[in-house]
């Protein structure tokens, strides 16, 4: 019995630890992202909004790509790789929106 609730306990504190890495993580890249778009948009508003709204669209393609009924066409490398990067920029988001500098 006490094997199991070491075990238990061994598994629980691995869980916590992986969850805080992720979110220390997603709070680094946030703020990141966010010193970026701000240095960008010192230097060329044009640019920074235009590269902010071609990487919306290729997360929306994405999305709807991912969540769209599958149908009989097959889809190409560039829906995966979009598929694959909104699915990724959810997680950042449910692990960034758990940051306390949002």
């Amino acid at each position: 019995m006490i094997r199991g609730v070491g075990s238990f306990l061994k598994e629980l504190l691995g869980e916590l630890v992986g969850e805080v890495v992720l979110t220390v993580v997603a709070c680094l890249a946030l703020a990141g992202l966010a010193l970026a778009f701000v240095r960008g948009w010192e230097g060329s508003p044009l640019v920074a909004g235009g590269a902010g709204g071609a990487l919306l669209a290729f997360l929306g393609y994405g999305g709807w790509e991912l969540l769209r009924p599958a149908g009989p066409v097959r889809r190409g490398r560039l829906a995966g790789v979009a598929a694959a990067a909104f699915a990724g920029a959810a997680l950042f988001v449910v692990y960034a929106w758990s940051c306390g500098c949002s």
